[in-house]
């Protein structure tokens, strides 16, 4: 079924001048109009899809009735945001929903290891490798919010320099290294390696385990969140917090030519490279759009959403009472299909993310019904069709699982580029995100979100600390804005 949408808002002139224009509405463009219009600035923003949110689109994919996040679904990394967590999202309606089991990863008999909330909980149920596991995690958890406030910020000298390096010490790392000095057992190291597989990247690779550690912080912290209603409630409230600031927003709207906007002080663009070097190049000396054409995409997703008869019937019966579900099996299988993929190949039996929303969400399907959403890496720029292969990968843990499916509903990576430009490639992240290209993302500069133009600003996730819904991207795109114009 075709993406739905609101209604095309027509394009309106204003008599006065904008202090600044946001192209773009994901959650990064949303933050930085927010944190202007904080200020008392004039800000609007321009979306060039029917509707606003990038990634945090919903819409009913399958049948009606079905809600399903188009992209982003389970959002940890906005309950510990500073950005969202400065706002009042709730009196707008915003409703969060932690399941009771952040993550599952089950196994081919029948046993599934599991993340509880509680981290002495995760540690009793992983036996032999319980105290390694409260030893690597413990105080990294008991430690969060400094962590993450040195993790979530542009390259700075460090407020907390000693928790910082004791995670760097792990971190930097592969996924497979520290798994396998870390842990006796083959199910605790798939279990970190699947964390890890986040990083769409071979696990093999310096700094790969960052990603399974942040993770597995995330879930004992503050849980694997998400909406009620769907990711699309997010940025709807965000919008109508945006708007009682008096800001502006227009849909519908593709920009492709800076001159066809109205005058501004400062334009933010919640782009990756490529569409800057299209839209804004000419503003630009060429050495810097050199830099930009040299940025880093990675591979691309293949998405799946299923309209269902009931709930998956996952083998381990604890996969049912999580919200994510990670299908891979052992160690030596993740790691060789993301291994694959980094090699342009298609896995057999890929890496792949489920999340079960309406098993915590009533309203994401009708009474009895359920919904369900995955997507495995595949190499960039893929049009290929892995439907069959994800779902011979749910029904090798959850037998009968096809029997249920009513409707489906599928995105290539080639799909999920049409339906947001900022997907090159298919590249959910906005570009690799390895030591590389952590903190000189898109380019390097002094302050990652200016650009050789003084008026021309970059919020996207291609800005420093990358991925992920935090809305942090566009609040640092923000302030530097707001320091230029004191």
């Amino acid at each position: 079924m075709p993406l739905k949408a609101p209604n095309i808002q027509p394009m309106k002139r204003v008599a006065k001048s904008l202090d600044a224009i946001v192209i773009g509405s994901g959650p990064n463009g949303l933050s930085s109009a927010i944190t202007l219009a904080r200020k008392g600035l004039r800000v609007q923003i321009i979306e060039g899809q029917e509707s606003i949110g990038g990634g945090l689109r919903s819409a009913e994919l399958t049948l009606p009735g079905y809600t399903h996040d188009i992209c982003a679904a389970v959002l940890p990394l906005s309950l510990v945001s500073p950005f969202f967590r400065s706002l009042t999202l709730h009196e707008y309606g915003l409703r969060w929903i932690e399941p009771e089991i952040p993550l599952a990863h089950p196994f081919d008999d029948g046993t599934a290891v599991v993340l509880y909330r509680s981290v002495a909980e995760t540690a009793d149920m992983m036996g032999r490798d319980g105290h390694a596991y409260e030893q690597l995690i413990g105080s990294l958890v008991k430690n969060h919010k400094n962590l993450l406030e040195e993790l979530l910020r542009p390259l700075h000298l460090p407020h907390h320099p000693m928790l910082l390096a004791d995670f760097a010490r792990h971190a930097l790392r592969s996924a497979t290294g520290l798994a396998q000095a870390s842990f006796i057992t083959d199910k605790t190291r798939s279990l970190f390696v699947g964390l890890s597989a986040h990083a769409m990247m071979p696990l093999e690779k310096t700094a790969t385990a960052a990603f399974g550690l942040i993770l597995a912080v995330l879930a004992h912290a503050v849980g694997w969140p998400i909406v009620q209603g769907g990711s699309q409630r997010l940025a709807d409230t965000m919008q109508s917090y945006f708007k009682d600031l008096g800001g502006e927003v227009i849909t519908g709207l593709p920009i492709s030519s800076l001159e066809d906007l109205p005058d501004a002080r400062a334009l933010l663009l919640d782009l990756t490279p490529r569409q800057i070097i299209n839209l804004a190049g000419h503003r630009f000396p060429q050495n810097y759009c050199r830099q930009l054409a040299q940025y880093r995409y990675g591979p691309g997703v293949f998405k799946i959403d299923w309209a269902l008869h009931k709930p998956i019937p996952w083998r381990a019966t604890t996969c049912r009472q999580a919200g994510t579900v990670h299908l891979g099996g052992m160690l030596e299988e993740i790691t060789s299909s993301e291994r694959a993929v980094s090699l342009g190949r298609h896995p057999d039996q890929p890496y792949t993310i489920v999340a079960q929303q309406s098993l915590f969400d009533s309203s994401r399907a009708p009474a009895g019904h359920q919904t369900a959403w995955a997507y495995c890496h595949v190499p960039h720029g893929s049009a290929i069709d892995m439907t069959a292969r994800i779902e011979s990968q749910v029904e090798r843990f959850a037998p009968g699982f096809r029997e249920l499916i009513l409707a489906r509903h599928t995105l290539s990576a080639v799909d999920m580029e049409q339906h947001n430009p900022n997907y090159v490639g298919g590249d959910i992240n906005g570009g690799v995100q390895d030591l590389r290209q952590l903190f000189t993302r898109p380019t390097i500069r002094i302050v990652p979100y200016s650009t050789p133009d003084p008026r021309i600003f970059i919020c996207s996730s291609a800005t420093p600390p990358g991925g992920g819904v935090h809305g942090l991207c566009g609040l640092y795109a923000a302030e530097a804005v707001l320091k230029q114009f004191s």
